[in-house]
């Protein structure tokens, strides 16, 4: 007997998926890109029994290297060093992704972009403001298109 279309599951449900596990992205220069993304962007770099144990020989080996985001999301970086330069002209670069983000409390945006000045991070446009928040695009080590945003400020309500 045949089971009817109803009895089939054939798609996952919302919520199914918890969250997102990790990203791993491929990088041309590590230490570049542990510069970039700890020192810069300061996101934790995982170190010792914090590394993921499927990944330990890979991290004391020197071919990856792990960063956690403050919502625990893991970034993997993994070490390639026969990767092609990214493009002069970053908008030539063909990737199937489009752009990482992070988000930032809006009080520190200004203080996010002047930072990535001041390390002269290449900035693709921004800051660009939206009805959804603000926003700055720019260029890791690596030619990848990050973003940070972060929702539109509050405005205080003084009561009446």
């Amino acid at each position: 007997m045949l089971s009817s279309p109803q009895s089939v599951n054939t798609a996952l449900s919302a919520g199914d998926l918890r969250r997102v596990h990790h990203i791993a992205l491929n990088v041309h220069d590590l230490q570049a890109s542990r510069h970039f993304y700890g020192g810069i962007l300061g996101l934790y770099e995982l170190t010792g029994e914090e590394v993921p144990t499927t990944l330990r020989s890979l991290v004391a080996s020197g071919k990856v290297t792990n960063f956690v985001t403050p919502d625990g999301t893991v970034l993997d970086l993994f070490w390639e060093p026969d990767l092609p330069p990214p493009d002069n002209d970053p908008h030539r670069a063909f990737t199937r992704a489009n752009h990482l983000a992070f988000d930032i409390d809006p009080q520190l945006f200004e203080r996010a972009v002047e930072v990535l000045k001041q390390n002269q991070v290449p900035i693709d446009h921004g800051p660009v403001s939206r009805p959804t928040g603000r926003g700055i695009y720019f260029y890791d080590p690596d030619g990848f298109l990050i973003e940070i945003r972060c929702d539109p400020a509050e405005t205080k309500r003084e009561s009446i």
